[in-house]
């Protein structure tokens, strides 16, 4: 049995690995908050760490293979330090909870999605006792789904907030509803408070989370839906710019729509997932929209904010997929024009419906379309870049650039980045910068007068 570390008078070290989504980049937050109340102090080298968390995911099937070959390299730094302790939360963690705790021996606990705004506890359970565990949502003693912030790591200049956790969804492809549970939203008081911590820390612009943050509000004693809730972050804080992730198409509204074109700190930038342009698809993904009705949506948004920047996410190879439902995502994609997408292959997670779907795709055809979209979308993305040149675009400074030394770096309203020189100084001003080129991931400009 391993010795405990918490009576020890040497300073503790903490080591976070991250896995997926921003949402589990939040959560990790959280986790170095707790554990800065122990004592424990982040660094970067894992071999000098007392205690390693891992954050993973488990949307898609890569991300899971990268927790287990990172598990798996763990153990000779165990075998090294018996007094290391091991810890493994978010999706992975809820989906498999005591297995892993089975087939990793050398794991000290195991914390699934709810329960890790109690990590701090469940680690002194863990010391005192001497006995590993496992603690998912359905535990008793996992503590609330918020808590007020107190204690916040050294936030950038951007910061996450989330507003909300789970999913009512259930679209046939997806785990989340498995492993982060049904909606709940926070409270829009905390939501405030926490964005006021952030600003005093010098965040200047904060992105809202949540799996679907347009059904924002549900349930919650004050009425309040996301919309509300962005005009209340308006008019009740002075952050300088505010952006969210992600929205479900059947629950944009048209008050949603018109904030883009009311609310200046609201970044002219929207990601809206829409997974595939065939009828036939979507609703066997259980998507609940069509694909005629996704376009009108987008025309009406167009119109509202015509500045707008749009992004999407688009799974191919779906079970059922046809040559010709393939050719009806393509056709969506040049009928909506993209800024980017996010697309992927389609694959299997566990306690999803189509998983037992029996019409699987062939893997070639699957991978062979997947390269025709990301190829055609790499071009409309790069005229859209090439549109940008000579247009005068606010630019929020996030630091130096890592693509040239001597330039600093920031982003668009349109969350495009641009690349430009200019003192490091100027971290956090929003500056106005004339694009004078343009590239497929990025645009390069200088500051201007004007």
């Amino acid at each position: 049995m391993s010795e405990p570390l918490l009576h020890s008078c040497a300073p503790r070290r903490l080591y976070v690995q991250t896995f997926g989504c921003q949402m589990n980049e939040y959560d990790s937050l959280q986790v170095q908050r707790q554990l800065a109340a122990l004592g424990y102090q982040p660094v970067e080298e894992m071999n000098r760490a007392d205690l390693i968390f891992l954050n993973t995911c488990s949307v898609r099937g890569k991300a899971e293979q990268k927790v287990h070959s990172f598990l798996g390299r763990l153990r000779r730094l165990k075998e090294a330090n018996p007094a290391l302790r091991i810890i493994v939360g978010g999706c992975v963690a809820q989906q498999l909870g005591q297995k892993l705790l089975d087939r990793f021996e050398y794991l000290d606990l195991v914390v699934g999605t709810r329960a890790v705004n109690s990590i701090g506890q469940l680690l002194q359970q863990v010391e005192e006792s001497g006995r590993r565990g496992a603690f998912l949502h359905d535990d008793g003693n996992c503590g609330p789904v918020f808590q007020p912030q107190e204690i916040l790591p050294q936030p950038g200049i951007t910061a996450p907030v989330t507003i909300m956790q789970g999913c009512n969804n259930h679209c046939a492809y997806c785990i989340v509803p498995a492993v982060r549970g049904a909606e709940r939203s926070r409270r829009p008081g905390e939501i405030l408070e926490e964005i006021r911590l952030l600003e005093l820390s010098g965040v200047r612009e904060v992105l809202l989370l949540g799996q679907n943050v347009n059904s924002y509000g549900r349930g919650l004693e004050e009425p309040i839906d996301f919309a509300g809730l962005l005009r209340r972050i308006v008019a009740e804080t002075r952050v300088a710019r505010i952006r969210f992730t992600t929205s479900h198409p059947k629950d944009l509204t048209e008050d949603l729509m018109n904030c883009f074109a009311e609310l200046g700190p609201l970044c002219k930038h929207l990601h809206l997932p829409v997974q595939a342009g065939s009828d036939t698809i979507l609703a066997r993904m259980n998507r609940r929209y069509t694909a005629g009705e996704y376009r009108e949506k987008v025309a009406r948004l167009r119109r509202i904010c015509p500045q707008i920047a749009l992004t999407s996410d688009i799974i191919v190879g779906f079970p059922g997929e046809t040559e010709e439902d393939f050719g009806k995502t393509m056709e969506l994609i040049e009928d909506i024009r993209f800024d980017n997408l996010f697309s992927f292959r389609y694959s299997d997670r566990p306690n999803t419906r189509a998983s037992g779907f029996a019409d699987k795709v062939d893997g070639q055809a699957a991978a062979r379309r997947l390269v025709e979209l990301q190829g055609r979308q790499a071009a409309i993305t790069l005229e859209k870049n090439l549109a940008e040149t000579g247009s005068l675009r606010e630019v929020l400074v996030e630091g130096p650039s890592k693509a040239s030394h001597g330039q600093i770096t920031g982003r668009t309203s349109q969350n495009r980045i641009v690349n430009f020189e200019g003192p490091v100084s100027a971290t956090g001003k929003i500056l106005p910068v004339r694009i004078v080129a343009a590239y497929l991931h990025s645009l390069k400009g200088t500051v201007s007068s004007e």
